[in-house]
Order: C-alpha cells, then sequence, then structure tokens
C-alpha cells in the first residue's frame, strides 16, 4: 500500500474528528459520501443528512495507531483509537473510504467505547502488526 495514501487517509480522518470540520457544515458535508452512515459509539445509528442537520458531538480528540487495510479498488479500512480529551473516555474506531469523483469520501465509520489506555494500546501495536502499513 502506497505509504502516501495511508498519510493522506490519516489527515482526512484527523480533519473528521477536529472540531473545525466538526463545526462547519460545507466541510463535513465534503467529507461525507452521500451514502454515509455511522454507528456511533452510543449505539446509535445516524445518516450524512442526520450529521449535518444535528451536528456532531464536539470534543477534543487525539487519533492514535492508525492503519489502513486495502477492501477492493478504490476501498480502503482505516482502524485507529481515539483518546477523548473531552468525555473522558477512549474508543476504537474504524471507517471506510472510497474514491468517489477523484476524491476519497467517508462512506461508513463505526465508534466503539473501549477500556483501553492508550499505553496498552501503543503496547499492543508494538507486539501485533496485521496488515501493510
Amino acid at each position: 500500500m502506497e505509504k502516501n495514501l495511508k498519510e493522506h487517509l490519516q489527515a482526512l480522518e484527523e480533519s473528521h474528528t477536529g472540531l473545525e470540520v466538526r463545526t462547519s457544515r460545507e466541510k463535513l458535508d465534503e467529507i461525507l459520501a452521500d451514502g454515509f452512515f455511522e454507528i456511533g459509539s452510543s449505539g446509535y445509528m445516524f445518516d450524512k443528512k442526520e450529521c449535518l442537520e444535528t451536528g456532531v458531538v464536539l470534543t477534543e480528540m487525539s487519533l492514535h495507531n492508525f492503519k489502513i487495510y486495502p477492501l477492493a479498488q478504490d476501498v480502503v479500512l482505516s482502524t485507529y483509537f481515539i483518546v477523548d480529551k473531552t468525555r473522558n473516555r477512549n474508543t476504537l474506531r474504524s471507517s471506510i473510504w472510497k474514491l468517489i469523483d477523484g476524491r476519497c469520501q467517508l462512506y461508513f465509520h463505526q465508534g466503539t467505547i473501549s477500556p483501553l489506555q492508550l499505553s496498552e494500546v501503543i503496547r499492543e501495536n508494538n507486539k501485533i502488526v496485521f496488515g501493510d502499513d
């Protein structure tokens, strides 16, 4: 897998979880594919329309242990760990990115609350590596 694709998708994920995009309907609309849907860490499902109309949770987050896995031509799964500083909780995240109209768009996203701490994720990451980085 090309390293620049991983860096590009990581930058998109970081922007998608950042306050600048989350507070801008226009920027969020640009990143989310028209068919986007999400299973939130709350267990509820949301689609693009709901995200744009009601907004998304505004929290300060940091992204760690980013990995990508190609699923098909122009489709990539990304996984990572989030430390949510605002809500004082951590989540494991996965996203499916599709190349649509010449740009990567977020098609699916899921967040699962995790009892893991960042130190544990980093330690496990050093032991087990799935896929090509």
